[in-house]
């Protein structure tokens, strides 16, 4: 015993908790079986012991009663009265005669008739075969008449049972009378009597009302005329003898006792609705029902429990986790409020190795941070000072005050315009400038190219007022125009259209500067993606803008080109919103 007690000590918690679950759950599980079974031994001896006592005393107290009627069958066949009026019709040849005698026969049977309650009339047919009937008289189709006495006639003497119908919901008993005077048998044909018996009266006396009876004759229903279903459905599950069964039929479940009739052969059966009769058994049944569900539950908030105080750290250290994903090092550092205090097993050494780990990360992404920033601003400038211009800002001052003294007003602006993108290009002060400061210097550079193209330059600028605030790379749209101007206008001598303006995307600000120029070749247009393209003197490139502007604003952002063998290209820069 000491040995399985160590072993589960040493288990896992996991095993342990399956392990105390499936017993809880096995448990509970044979306690139902055993209960249900002794429930269900119960309903079916009670059940089976009630229908049996029943059906026995109602088969036997309606055998009786049809044994009885049997006998008074006979009794009326060997009337003298009877037998003397049937060979006086017989051998009488005058009608009246015949009449008077039928009147003498229709009262002798009302004699019969009257004193026997279980009937509900009585038919007989002389030799002539005129019928005389007495009692509550129903018609008797011809065609089955002539089927009675057929089978009358074959029977010599002996009853016949006929079965009700659709015409007639009576037993129908029949038999043929035979003369005989004294001990002279000489049995010629006088007539036939038929029984009309009440079955429904002879049920409710025998039976006293107490269930439901079913009589039948193979697939023949002898009683009710209406039955709860139809018998043919359980004539296979039958057995020969005595016995019971359970059927669920048209949607109800029935408990069937059956009793086959050694004389008649005709088969008992007393048919008892579950849910109607036994409710002791019903009541053990859903005890069984219930001690099943509270062992079930009371196992399931043990488990629960159990589990709870197992999962709980688990559960803790999984948030914590969790936010430590999300890069939030300082919140998964920290204990919930709360939470409980760590217990010295298992989970406790993994939430505080796990403490110590989140420490020392955090440290690591701290100094990888300051690094990171640090390789930023250098290559930022180290892109931008490939930009510095080799030009003297005052010798372009001297010609500018040369211009204004010679009144060469085109010259001057010129100078001012290129004086000022150098001032620009020089400055690195502010290496990300609004959107309005950017498109000043486009203005001036613009300006210069007018004085060069002339009328061949058509500028359109399309930007809103709200917008100039947004923040910008310094000198990203100027080389743009620059390319448009080297691409699209140098080599045409065709006016060229250059638009720059704005729209917003879902995603980003985008700032578009489009030509219709001749486009540009597949090939130079990979190899300006790819960076492979490189600029012509010494101007910023394509992939030194994008580059900027992923290291400003991130890589979400940036610059693509649109472009194909057709007219027009198209420059987009993704900036933040």
């Amino acid at each position: 015993m000491q040995k399985w007690i160590t072993i589960y000590k040493n288990m896992k918690i996991k095993n342990k908790l399956s392990l105390l679950i499936s017993l809880i759950v096995a448990v509970a599980f044979t306690f139902a079986v055993i209960v249900q079974q002794y429930a269900f031994s119960i309903y079916d001896e009670q059940l089976y012991l009630k229908s049996s006592q029943v059906l026995h005393l109602s088969s036997s107290a309606i055998e009786a009663e049809l044994e009885r009627i049997e006998q008074l069958s006979f009794n009326i066949i060997t009337d003298t009265q009877i037998q003397n009026i049937l060979r006086s019709i017989a051998g009488s040849e005058s009608d009246y005669d015949r009449l008077i005698l039928r009147q003498h026969l229709v009262d002798r049977l009302l004699n019969y008739v009257g004193s026997e309650p279980m009937l509900y009339s009585i038919h007989l047919i002389d030799s002539y075969d005129q019928q005389q009937d007495v009692g509550s008289v129903v018609p008797i189709d011809p065609a089955k008449k002539e089927l009675i006495l057929q089978l009358a006639g074959d029977a010599d003497g002996g009853e016949r049972w006929i079965y009700p119908d659709d015409t007639d919901s009576a037993l129908l008993l029949s038999r043929e009378i035979r003369s005989y005077s004294g001990t002279l048998f000489d049995l010629n044909y006088l007539g036939t009597i038929i029984i009309r018996i009440n079955m429904d009266k002879i049920v409710r006396k025998s039976a006293g009302g107490e269930s439901d009876l079913i009589v039948t004759s193979g697939t023949d229903v002898i009683y009710p005329t209406t039955p709860h279903f139809d018998p043919i459905v359980i004539q296979s599950s039958l057995s020969s003898g005595n016995g019971y069964l359970t059927r669920e039929i048209d949607g109800h479940t029935y408990f069937i006792a059956h009793n086959r009739s050694g004389n008649t052969g005709w088969t008992y059966m007393n048919v008892t609705p579950f849910n109607q009769t036994f409710k002791q058994i019903i009541f053990i049944k859903e005890l069984v029902i219930i001690v099943f569900t509270v062992i079930f539950a009371v196992a399931i908030l043990l488990g629960i429990r159990f589990s709870r105080g197992l999962t709980r750290p688990i559960e803790s250290l999984i948030t914590r986790m969790k936010l430590a994903e999300k890069g939030n090092f300082a919140e998964a550092n920290v204990l919930p409020q709360d939470a409980a205090p760590v217990a010295m097993n298992e989970l406790g050494l993994l939430h505080r190795t796990f403490r110590l780990m989140i420490e020392r990360i955090n440290a690591l992404i701290t100094e990888n941070y300051s690094n990171r920033l640090l390789i930023k601003e250098t290559e930022f400038k180290a892109l931008q000072a490939q930009i510095n211009p080799h030009f003297l800002y005052n010798t372009l001052e001297s010609v500018n005050w040369l211009a204004k003294m010679n009144k060469q007003t085109q010259i001057s602006d010129m100078v001012q315009a290129l004086a000022f993108l150098l001032r620009n290009s020089v400055s690195l002060k502010e290496p990300i400038l609004t959107l309005g400061e950017e498109l000043e210097i486009v203005r001036n550079y613009v300006l210069i190219q007018k004085f060069r193209f002339e009328d061949r330059l058509e500028f359109t600028l399309d930007v809103k007022e709200q917008d100039l605030h947004r923040k910008i790379p310094k000198l990203s749209l100027q080389p743009l125009l620059e390319n448009a101007i080297h691409y699209a206008l140098e080599p045409s001598v065709d006016p060229c259209q250059i638009s720059l303006f704005c729209k917003e995307t879902p995603s980003a600000f985008c700032v578009i500067v489009e030509d219709d120029g001749p486009g540009m070749a597949p090939d130079t247009l990979k190899q300006l993606r790819n960076g492979d393209l490189a600029t012509s003197g010494n101007g910023i490139g394509l992939l030194n803008i994008d580059e900027r502007i992923k290291l400003a604003f991130g890589d979400h952002y940036g610059l693509s080109i649109d472009s194909g063998s057709g007219p027009g290209t198209r420059v987009i820069l993704y900036l933040p919103k």
